[in-house]
């Protein structure tokens, strides 16, 4: 095991049993130091199929989702299927602190490897069991790729177009957010270990996991009976909402009660700039001097009075629309913070890569990757730890890449024996 004393979790060692669903809480634990060691099958974990890759060529080393999802782990294979692949599995329980799976409910207890097995190899073991639905009740045997979780969990209702049916979020925000939970889970089962001793199963459901997300979504149908629904990039008050301007879009939160400065601050931009139209006649004026939380209220109560007010609404979103329409998104953000208008870049990809902050505080990591000939850019890191830094230390690893180093350098495991069970299938 290669310890990392200056690191958080430099002391514990992980096996690694996920695919795509768990794989981001074993990075987490990794990058924080700890030693991961990815056990997969033979012919590799099922996210090493996930594109796309590296110059478009296909192949099991060449994901870019399972480069970034795998910095600084190590990698055995191990065929858990077979007799002689579980019980060199039960040969390195003893050496770890965690195992972290995502495999089905009752699958790691079929193989013989389920948290009652491995208590009776290192009796303070943590496993850590990521599903969709948890390891037990009605639900648990369905399947739950990611966009069935955010589809279950309610998520996806509210993501989308009020006129469209709801729409999967991007990426996978369902393993990410059982990921994070499950990261979260692990270290506090690793304090409890280190004040009692006692090992213990963390249980993570995805869905469970999704369901946190709806901010008060739920509260609104348990309080109120009202069911929120899809808004898209609609505009239920002028200035909340995303606007397209000269180079892309920006989101406003501009007149949220509470939050920022006012629809005067920016009515007066407007005006300076020539182009307020009319919002700074009385009418208008008075509409935005009273934008807070109990006329509003009091209009959601008076039907007409609402209508007479959408009317107004409306024309000041028209002038706001032109007024953005005029201007780059990173002149409105700057011109914006500088008057404390809550006015932010809808940032792309390349925006990213390029932003001025970022790369002021070096938050890009460049990673050599030795096969490839070259450096690999990666996103930094979640958080930053003064004493204990997070840190990528090495990149991801090959397909068995660390066989030989663990089964035989650190277990003792003869190349011989090694040799035989590569010839059974069992590595």
């Amino acid at each position: 095991m290669t310890a990392h004393q200056d690191a958080a979790l430099g002391d514990v060692r992980v096996l690694d049993l996920t695919g795509p669903m768990g794989q981001y809480c074993t990075k987490l634990l990794a990058d924080l130091g700890a030693d991961v060691i990815r056990v997969e099958p033979p012919e590799g974990s099922p996210a090493r199929r996930v594109g796309p890759f590296w110059h478009d060529e296909p192949d099991p080393n060449k994901s870019l989702s399972f480069f970034y999802f795998n910095t600084n782990k190590r990698s055995v294979t191990c065929n858990l299927v077979s007799r002689d692949g579980q019980a060199l599995f039960r040969r390195l329980v003893p050496t770890a602190d965690v195992v972290v799976s995502d495999l089905a409910p009752g699958e790691l207890d079929r193989l013989g490897l389920a948290y009652h097995h491995l208590v009776e190899l290192r009796p303070d073991i943590i496993v850590t069991s990521i599903t969709g639905f948890g390891e037990w009740g009605v639900h648990a045997g369905y399947l739950a790729p990611d966009i069935v979780g955010v589809a279950m969990s309610g998520v996806m209702w509210l993501a989308g177009y009020p006129d469209a049916p709801p729409v999967q979020p991007p990426g996978t925000q369902g393993y990410v957010s059982a990921s994070i939970q499950a990261a979260q889970g692990t270290l506090m089962a690793l304090y409890h270990r280190d004040v009692t001793g006692q090992g213990q199963l963390v249980e993570v459901s995805m869905q469970e996991a999704l369901s946190l997300s709806q901010e008060t979504a739920m509260q609104f149908w348990d309080m109120q009976k009202v069911l929120r629904k899809r808004t898209g990039d609609e505009h239920r008050l002028p200035g909340i909402g995303t606007y397209a301007c000269r180079d892309g879009y920006v989101f406003s939160m501009v007149g949220v009660p509470g939050f920022g400065a006012p629809w005067s601050v920016l009515c007066d931009w407007m005006a300076e700039e020539g182009m307020a139209e009319d919002l700074t006649e009385p009418a208008y004026q008075e509409l935005f001097a009273n934008l807070n939380m109990r006329e509003l209220t009091r209009l959601a109560a008076d039907p007409a009075a609402l209508q007479e007010r959408l009317a107004l609404f409306r024309h000041v979103d028209e002038v706001l629309e032109r007024f953005f329409l005029s201007k780059g998104k990173q002149e409105l953000y700057e011109e914006g913070q500088a008057r404390r208008l809550l006015i932010g870049p809808v940032n792309s990809p390349k925006d990213l890569a390029e932003n001025k902050q970022l790369n002021a505080r070096g938050y890009f990591v460049d990673v050599p990757h030795p096969e490839l000939g070259t450096d690999v850019r990666y996103p930094g890191s979640p958080y930053r730890l003064s004493e204990t830094p997070w840190r990528v230390r090495r990149r991801p690893p090959l397909l068995g890449e660390h066989n030989l180093e663990v089964y035989h350098g650190e277990l003792g495991i003869p190349k011989e024996e090694l040799a035989t069970l590569a010839a059974a299938g069992a590595v």
